[in-house]
């Protein structure tokens, strides 16, 4: 039960952050001009192909994902978490999919 609850604590973050996202593209899709929308078209990996390519590397779930530009580059800050508990942070270009 207990890890039941700690996995609903650790999903949380992702719900918000799934809410969030939804309600930013219909902001972006009323305004075309949004930059955030065109950085999201414009990237060689997505950030579904982000996260699949890291679970599968690291052999962990991600529990929190964001988009940040990092000297005019899109990267991807993903968060995992592996079967033994272990947190840690990797970042993903989105134009070559490079995991730093």
């Amino acid at each position: 039960m207990k890890a039941r609850a700690a996995l609903l604590i650790l999903w949380l973050p992702v719900a918000a952050w799934l809410a969030a996202a939804s309600a930013g593209a219909a902001a972006a899709s009323a305004d075309p001009t949004t930059p955030t929308r065109a950085m999201a078209t414009s990237s060689a990996v997505s950030m579904d192909q982000a996260v699949k390519m890291v679970e599968r590397r690291f052999h962990a779930r991600v529990v929190k994902a964001e988009t940040e530009r990092d000297n005019g580059r899109t990267v991807y800050v993903l968060r995992l978490l592996s079967d033994s508990g272990r947190v840690w942070t990797v970042r993903v270009d989105a134009a070559d999919g490079a995991v730093q």
